[in-house]
């Protein structure tokens, strides 16, 4: 009886376990994304996937105490023109393609521009590429992993 127990037990640890590697195998969940220029966390990012679809929102921002905690996107333009950045969409229509996420799109609220984009896990971490034209074009930036 008590090795029944004690199989179901490392059958169920076994799953749990197999559902974790698995979730850290995909870009899904709150990322926290550092500044390429000054190093420091910058906010931090939930992306979930919808029909194939990866897309990241804003649900929190760092900031100096100086600056406006809750700031418009002032530079944007069409729908997301004096957006509020907080609860922003920045990220949308990425599809996996082998080893990476790309043909989708990175929206930078602090100038409002809107970039070709390209995501690839690597070591746990999460390398974003904005980029016009070809990837080589662009910047990149490593967000953490919050959740």
């Amino acid at each position: 009886m008590a090795m029944k127990q004690i199989s179901i037990f490392l059958g169920t640890l076994a799953v749990l376990f197999s559902f974790s590697v698995q979730a850290q195998q995909t870009p899904v969940g709150l990322w926290k994304n550092i500044d390429d220029v000054t190093g420091k966390p910058k906010a931090l990012i939930r992306i979930t996937e919808a029909n194939g679809e990866l897309s990241g929102k804003i649900e929190k921002l760092f900031r100096d105490p100086t600056e406006d905690q809750n700031p418009k996107c002032i530079k944007c333009e069409g729908a997301k023109k004096d957006q509020l950045v907080l609860g922003m969409v920045i990220l949308q229509g990425l599809k996996k393609d082998d080893n990476e996420y790309n043909g989708g799109t990175i929206l930078d609220p602090d100038n409002g521009k809107e970039y070709k984009s390209k995501l690839k896990l690597v070591d746990g971490k999460l390398n974003v590429r904005g980029y016009i034209g070809f990837p080589m074009l662009g910047r990149s930036q490593i967000w953490l992993r919050e959740q």
